[in-house]
């Protein structure tokens, strides 16, 4: 079962595209009917992913630093005149203050990530540009209640308020949306004050009340897939050798004494979960991160490596998505992408309700 976003038809009208990273969010905008006309991206492979991969673009990705784009200048690269008003605003800000991974830094609990200024660039663009509608994206651990989160959560909540827009949000399972893997992802979604206010997709499969169907498997998405091996997808190093003795959806709890390892090489829970973690073919995949470590999964049941083509599934890229940069700026690409398939039910939602 290889599941698809569809193609784009712009018939709703034109997006503008904040922190766009591979274009994750801006190809289920794009599946959903609308157009991204302009997008603004910081990291030096991704502008180039994003125009290989999204002919209707009015001209090149805007590649600096979101401070520095004023919002006249992202409406002229869209092709809006001064007046002119985008139909929709996307966009992701980097959730690095906010991961649940980072909370380990003293400095990142204590909210002093200077990047959380991020959030309020989003805000920025969305006051001074007025869109009809509006999407963003970011890391469910932002809806935590802690001294990192909760601050900056509700700061966002109030700038969107005053910028004269009405909003929802809800965390959403990737998987409940056909996407064969388990991320949970928080989206805002609003209108002008006014407006119907838009709603959010419900849950499509498996695990979820009314689910009509079940959840795509790692094994369903990958099947029929035909792949070239990579240089880097062997596991070596010290423990690349234990991958091979543990089973399907396990890690490496499977070499301890409490699962009856005779052996034991790890104390009970002395690891991250993700360590030496080997896909279920009969589950989604857990969530693939963007920078893992040398021994952070999941990796593939056959012990490597996912290539890029079954990240590409798992995530719900087409298959001929080109992605630019060298295998670690591609992985982070990815990873830190929405799955395009959830974004388009995100943005469809959006879309029906502003009629």
């Amino acid at each position: 079962m290889h599941t698809s976003v569809g193609t784009a038809t712009g018939r709703r009208g034109l997006a503008l595209s904040l922190f766009s990273g591979a274009g994750g969010l801006d190809l289920g905008a794009e599946a959903a009917g609308y157009r991204v006309a302009a997008a603004v991206e910081i990291n030096s492979d991704a502008p180039a992913t994003m125009e290989k991969n999204f002919s209707g673009l009015h001209g090149s990705v805007i590649q600096k630093d979101i401070f520095d784009v004023t919002t006249k200048e992202l409406l002229a690269a869209a092709g809006l005149r001064d007046r002119g008003r985008p139909d929709l605003l996307i966009g992701g800000p980097p959730c690095t203050p906010f991961s649940k991974s980072g909370f380990w830094l003293d400095w990142k609990r204590a909210g002093l990530d200077l990047g959380a200024s991020l959030l309020q660039a989003y805000t920025r663009v969305l006051d001074e540009a007025r869109p009809r509608a509006f999407v963003l994206e970011n890391v469910y651990a932002l809806t935590y209640d802690n001294r990192a989160s909760a601050p900056a959560f509700q700061r966002l909540l109030r700038e969107i308020d005053a910028a004269g827009y009405h909003f929802r949000w809800q965390v959403l399972h990737a998987a409940d949306y056909g996407v064969p893997q388990a991320r949970p992802r928080l989206f805002v979604v609003g209108s002008p004050k006014g407006e119907r206010l838009p709603d959010l997709p419900e849950p499509t499969h498996g695990g979820a009340m009314g689910a009509a169907q079940p959840h795509v498997t790692a094994g369903q998405a990958l099947a029929g897939l035909l792949t070239a091996p990579e240089p880097e997808e062997t596991v070596g190093g010290r423990w690349g050798h234990l991958l091979a003795g543990i089973p399907p959806g396990r890690n490496y709890l499977h070499y301890t004494a409490e699962r009856g390892c005779p052996a034991p090489i790890f104390k009970w829970r002395s690891r991250y979960w993700s360590f030496l973690l080997k896909l279920d073919p009969d589950k989604p995949s857990p969530t693939i991160q963007a920078q893992p470590g040398p021994y952070v999964g999941p990796f593939h049941w056959e012990d490597q490596r996912l290539r890029v083509p079954e990240l590409k599934r798992l995530f719900t890229f087409p298959d001929d998505f080109e992605l630019v940069g060298r295998r670690s700026s591609v992985q982070a690409q990815i990873g830190n992408a929405v799955p395009p398939l959830l974004a388009r039910q995100v943005v469809e939602a959006v879309a029906r309700s502003a009629g």
